[in-house]
């Protein structure tokens, strides 16, 4: 099955270039309320997926245990620019479990955020592993380990015991097999796991609603979910397409965007989760299209509508300022 074309890139006046890829949304009874494309073809969510990864730090009581905040919560599930206010929250999570930041194993990176780089190397100082944009990730899963005396060296690795854990909520919340022979490695170096976009977004209503989950999980999902819509800045960053969902959703949409062109959200009053790939693997034409998805599915507030309507209609600039092309969903988005 050839993918729809579902983001357009115009120069002037004329279609430049197309991303094509698939779309998945689906309430919490497995029942599809929109599918384009190939949604049975196995993905690696990535990044996506970090809300469920971050279950177990609601669940095992580390969370309670250690007194994490919203904002630590929201860092927990995140994929951060490295920000000041990011790597500060990190700090916070470890702080509070006992760990430093040597305990990490997601790897040195400069800010992803140019600020926040431009402002490090003019201070004179060198990244950390706190820089990495899964530093708040990997603090979470070091704090569970923390609450479970679970010896934490080796806890990215596949077969580790906190890994096992993580993997049994990933089958659990999205009904999908994760084993050897779907298994890859995430960037940060934990174990990635290639599944349906279509069990993707059943695992997200799931999350969103609370059905087919009991009610300590039902209960953990709903406390990331709002504490991300409540502190979107620390499950992005400035200016990022996830913060300004959020923001512009207040409170009624969590989304959480992956490596590759991978985009999932779940939205609870109207009880679906979303997900999507494209098909190139381009973040820019992910962001439009779940940005469109949503506008089609809050077709019922005008308003609300009008203004996703308008964010995913997005101008490219030149250097010298120039509005030289434009990023658009494509007729079957529209």
């Amino acid at each position: 099955m050839a993918d729809p074309a579902l983001v357009e890139v115009l120069r002037g006046d004329l279609v430049e270039s197309v991303h094509r890829g698939a779309v998945a949304v689906f309430d919490a009874h497995g029942k599809a309320v929109l599918q384009l494309g190939d949604i049975d073809r196995p993905v690696f969510p990535r990044s996506a997926v970090k809300v469920m990864q971050a279950l177990p730090l609601i669940e095992t009581g580390a969370a309670d245990r250690y007194g994490l905040n919203g904002e630590e919560l929201a860092l927990a599930c995140a994929s951060h620019l490295g920000e000041p206010g990011h790597v500060a929250t990190a700090i916070s999570i470890l702080q509070k479990a006992g760990c430093g930041e040597q305990a990490l194993e997601c790897g040195v990176h400069w800010p992803t955020s140019q600020e926040a780089t431009i402002g490090l190397a003019r201070s004179g100082a060198k990244p950390s592993q706190l820089h990495n944009n899964c530093s708040g990730k990997h603090s979470g899963f070091l704090t569970v380990c923390q609450h479970c005396n679970i010896d934490h060296r080796g806890y990215a690795t596949a077969g580790h015991p906190f890994q096992e854990m993580v993997r049994g909520v990933m089958e659990q919340v999205t009904q999908a097999t994760h084993g050897d022979a779907n298994r890859g490695t995430d960037g940060c170096s934990i174990p990635t796991y290639a599944i349906p976009l279509k069990n993707l977004a059943l695992g997200f209503a799931k999350l969103a609603t609370g059905q087919g989950l009991d009610n300590g999980r039902a209960e953990a999902a709903s406390r990331l979910i709002q504490a991300c819509t409540a502190n979107p800045f620390f499950v992005a960053g400035t200016r990022q397409a996830d913060t300004m969902l959020m923001e512009l959703g207040a409170g009624r949409i969590f989304t959480k965007g992956g490596a590759e062109g991978v985009h999932c959200a779940a939205i609870p009053e109207l009880g679906v989760g979303i997900a999507l790939k494209c098909d190139d693997g381009a973040g820019r034409a992910a962001e439009i299209a779940m940005t469109a998805v949503l506008a089609k599915l809050f077709s019922g507030d005008e308003a609300l509508s009008a203004a996703l309507s308008e964010l995913a209609h997005r101008k490219l600039s030149n250097w010298r300022g120039l509005q030289v092309a434009s990023l658009r969903p494509s007729q079957a988005l529209a």
